[in-house]
């Protein structure tokens, strides 16, 4: 993969990266359903001090229940769009929203994490490694 680009639902927000993502992930907390309004957030990991953004995103602070670590949640103050997180216990990640990239078509989670807060109705396929919580960093 050569490069990583994407944008906000009304093209406010932009932001690019050349770095490989260290990882594709599906997460289930309780937070990631509310902030997607959905039941899970696809998310790509990539080192965020090679992650450019253009434009400024509103940063909203949450406290999950059981992270005991605050998530910075990044979006767009125009359309709402969910651009990235950052984990103030793993702040050198960035994860991307995998559903504002330009190119979908390569997505392939390889784990799940705070499987526990999963909807009882979704199960993962049997080979993407699965956490009940989050995997220790």
């Amino acid at each position: 993969m050569a490069k990583l680009d994407g944008h906000c639902l009304c093209g406010q927000i932009a932001y690019t990266s050349d770095a490989e993502p260290i990882m594709t992930a599906v997460c289930h907390c309780a937070d990631c359903q509310r902030q997607t309004g959905t039941t899970f957030s696809l998310v790509v990991a990539v080192p965020r001090n090679q992650l450019r953004i253009q434009g400024t995103p509103k940063v909203f602070q949450t406290m999950g229940d059981d992270r005991g670590a605050p998530a910075y949640r990044h979006f767009c103050a125009d359309c709402g769009s969910p651009i990235m997180s950052v984990l103030a216990d793993i702040d050198e990640l960035a994860w991307i929203k995998a559903g504002t990239l330009n190119d979908k078509s390569w997505l392939n989670p390889t784990l799940e994490v705070w499987a526990d807060s999963a909807q009882p109705w979704l199960q993962a396929p049997a080979e993407r490694r699965t956490f009940p919580r989050s995997p220790t960093t």
